[in-house]
């Protein structure tokens, strides 16, 4: 079983943190009906969807898959690289402790999930804006040690690693090559369409990939090499510089809640 933890937007979404995108009036009933709309997307898949709750003072909290990064031994909690994002973390490692121990990152590493993209026991962590080479190094330090291999990846055109690169169901990578330095990547990975540039940040799950509706071309190209897609409208909180991963925390469920 799959399980995906998720919180609403923010009334003050338009307020929140912007790098790579221009700022822009949000309506904020249409991000929720788009954030209803994508939870039931992952609903009709078969995953448990677990809504935590809606935080107005934190205007990015709808992007929880920052705040950790779940795998099967433990949660490593996130340690942000902007002040305002940090408070996001209490109620997610509250939540997670259901499940799994955690461990924080501590200070002055900063590590952010939408920078760590996992295909099997391999580990690809963005060193970017947000995750910094300390973060990284106390990630190593604790996972390696349960078998998994870590490897950094230079970012320099986009927010996190997870905006350039994400993996598909069979372990393909889909990559925006202009964005991070793709000689650390495994051969056959397959680049977006030139058209759509912020395509690659698609979401596998279940076996199936959701990808944002207005990325027709990059839908298609998936579809065209066997894979089963579903596309969800995420425009008005891809204003906010959302993709469809940051949007949800989601891991396999090997193992009932801890009592």
């Amino acid at each position: 079983m799959w399980i995906a933890l998720t919180r609403p937007p923010s009334v003050r979404l338009a307020e929140g943190e912007r790098t790579f995108v221009a700022r822009q009036p949000i309506d904020i009933a249409r991000a929720l009906r788009q954030h209803a709309d994508y939870c039931s997307v992952l609903e009709r898949l078969g995953v448990q969807v677990v809504r935590l709750d809606k935080d107005d003072a934190l205007a990015d909290s709808v992007f929880i898959e920052d705040a950790a990064v779940v795998l099967d031994e433990l949660a490593v909690i996130a340690r942000f690289g902007v002040p305002s994002r940090q408070p996001e973390t209490a109620l997610v490692q509250s939540c997670l402790q259901q499940w799994l121990p955690t461990i924080p990152i501590l200070p002055p590493g900063t590590l952010e999930g939408g920078d760590v993209l996992r295909v099997g026991r391999r580990l690809w962590v963005g060193r970017s804006l947000r995750t910094n080479a300390e973060g990284i190094s106390q990630l190593r330090r604790t996972v390696e040690p349960l078998g998994y291999q870590v490897t950094e990846v230079p970012v320099q055109g986009c927010l996190h690693l997870k905006t350039a690169c994400t993996a598909l169901p069979s372990g393909q990578l889909l990559v925006q090559p202009e964005w991070i330095d793709v000689t650390c990547l495994p051969p056959g990975w397959l680049p977006v369409p030139d058209e759509e540039p912020w395509g690659a940040n698609v979401l596998s799950i279940a076996g199936e990939v959701l990808v944002p509706a207005a990325h027709r071309r990059t839908a298609r190209m998936l579809e065209e090499n066997g894979y089963r897609v579903h596309r969800v409208e995420i425009d008005e909180l891809a204003k906010a510089e959302a993709g469809v991963t940051c949007l949800a925390l989601c891991w396999r469920l090997d193992r009932s809640p801890r009592r």
